[in-house]
């Protein structure tokens, strides 16, 4: 029986997520535009966060298209199949759940968001007055 539960739910990704990635593209934001020299300072900072995701997971979906209205420019890995991202995601945050917020700071100290709508409220509360 789980066998084909498995089966189903596969299934059902391979229709699904094309519909949920085309809708990605349609529905996407307009980015926030900021004055060179200050959004260059938020990609210096984007470069010590790291968003480990899937692609067609909805709740991905959602922390991408808040990236891409506030024009950030941060790393995206693919942690859906088992490899180097899925381990290091399931070795620093403890649990394979996404998508996850690698929070690194200048001291290298390493925070791990892993609800969509706290990353969502982390991103606009660091981001959107800059």
């Amino acid at each position: 029986m789980k066998f084909f539960v498995r089966i189903f739910f596969k299934a059902l990704r391979f229709v699904i997520g094309p519909v949920m990635l085309l809708w990605e593209l349609v529905t996407r934001p307009k980015g926030l535009v900021r004055p060179p020299g200050l959004q260059a300072g938020v990609d210096q900072q984007c470069r010590s966060i790291v968003l480990y995701q899937y692609r067609t997971c909805p709740f991905c979906i959602k922390v991408r298209q808040e990236m891409r209205r506030l024009s950030l420019k941060i790393e995206r890995l693919d942690a859906q199949k088992n490899g180097k991202n899925r381990e290091d995601l399931e070795r620093g945050s403890g649990q394979a759940k996404v998508p996850c917020l690698k929070i690194t700071d200048q001291a290298g100290n390493t925070e791990w968001m892993t609800d969509s709508g706290a990353i969502v409220t982390y991103l606009r509360g660091r981001f959107s007055n800059d």
